[in-house]
């Protein structure tokens, strides 16, 4: 392999060179499709990865393209990771080329040297594997050794590396590679001419699993479509009328939208006195006591238009049942006399006595009877329709 070769076979450039041009648009577009995505992180610094490259060999220059025929090499680099676009390594090739002359030897070039590949990253977030592919291209400054002559010289290579599983430790694909050996210095005896060799076959290559990016997804947005419903609110205080107490006349929201009244409570169904009604002993006559917590419920009814309130009277257990319950009804009328007096319609009250029949105590013992004949005083209004008159 000592002579010089012109060009014999632009045939098989042109097919290697075609086929390279024909999947560079895929990688483009993955490319795209990528960093729309997810953007690729920097690959960790000194990872390693081996690499084979069987292939078949041409001679490209005359007379060794007449001598030799095709024939084979292997390429093997070991390779580390300087960024993610760039590695580095020592290479080893071995070339053997076949004579046309069967009784003669075969041709034979051991090349050493330094490699640097640029790449495509191998981390790049894709579709597939295919659209995860890299393309590649190295150079390497060789020490070649042909029979007993030390040479330089320099190979080229492109090619493309797909990867094999989810990991991609592992990554295979064509390649094509260019072997220039320089025959300087010139020497008696010898072709002094520079051989050059073509190389086409698979590049295999394994080494650090890959650490994907993770994909950035974009956080759900739902838009969701809330029908409004408006509660009826008559007094406008931010109390919906089907649980304000008092829907004709605004309160706080903490009293059931009712107003803040001093001697009494509005409950749901009744207004709870906070003080005795006292009347003359053993008549239906009303103690002027009485008559201010007679005046707020006035005015409590006054807020309230649609309230209708029934009166009852209670008595202790002492005396006769008939005298109880007539007492009984005739406080109870006493009051809503006095509501009438003070400007609420009539028919919005009922009055009625219960007697004794509805004691808060014991009637056993005298404080029992205390607490029943104090009771008999108390006043309940019952709402009996919300929303009447």
């Amino acid at each position: 392999m000592t002579r010089r070769f012109p060009l014999a076979h632009p045939q098989v450039v042109a097919i290697a060179t075609t086929a390279l041009l024909m999947v560079a648009p895929f990688i483009d577009a993955a490319e795209v499709e990528s960093s729309d995505t997810s953007a690729s992180t920097p690959t960790r610094l000194g990872s390693f990865a081996l690499k084979v490259e069987p292939g078949v060999a041409f001679p490209l220059t005359h007379p060794q393209s007449k001598i030799f025929k095709v024939g084979g090499g292997e390429t093997i680099k070991a390779l580390w990771t300087v960024n993610k676009y760039l590695d580095v390594g020592p290479s080893a090739t071995f070339l053997a080329l076949p004579t046309e002359n069967a009784l003669s030897d075969f041709g034979t070039a051991w090349a050493l040297g330094g490699s640097l590949r640029f790449r495509r990253p191998h981390d790049v977030r894709a579709r597939n594997e295919f659209y995860a592919s890299s393309p590649w291209l190295d150079a390497d400054a060789l020490y070649v050794r042909t029979g007993g002559l030390n040479r330089a010289g320099f190979a080229v290579a492109a090619g493309l590396a797909v990867p094999v599983g989810e990991s991609r430790a592992f990554w295979v694909g064509p390649f094509v590679r260019y072997f220039h050996i320089m025959q300087e210095p010139e020497r008696s005896g010898f072709d002094n001419r520079d051989a050059k060799i073509l190389s086409l076959g698979v590049s295999l290559e394994g080494g650090t699993a890959v650490a994907l990016p993770r994909e950035n997804t974009p956080a759900e947005v739902r838009i969701v479509n809330k029908e409004v419903f408006l509660c009826p609110d008559r007094d406008d205080d931010g109390v919906p009328d089907s649980v304000d107490r008092c829907p004709d006349v605004a309160g706080p929201p903490d009293n059931w939208g009712c107003p803040l009244y001093q001697k009494l409570v509005v409950k749901r169904d009744k207004l709870e006195l906070k003080e005795k009604i006292y009347f003359a002993w053993d008549q239906a006559v009303l103690q002027d006591v009485s008559f201010p917590v007679l005046d707020e419920v006035v005015q409590a009814l006054k807020d309230n238009k649609g309230f209708r309130v029934q009166v009852e009277g209670h008595t202790s257990s002492e005396g006769s049942d008939d005298h109880n319950q007539t007492l009984s009804k005739r406080r109870a009328q006493a009051v809503l006399d006095y509501l009438v007096a003070r400007g609420i319609s009539k028919d919005r009250l009922l009055s009625t006595g219960f007697a004794s029949s509805v004691p808060v105590d014991s009637n056993a013992t005298i404080a029992g009877r205390e607490n029943n004949r104090r009771v008999e005083f108390v006043v309940h209004f019952t709402i009996l329709n919300d929303g009447s008159k």
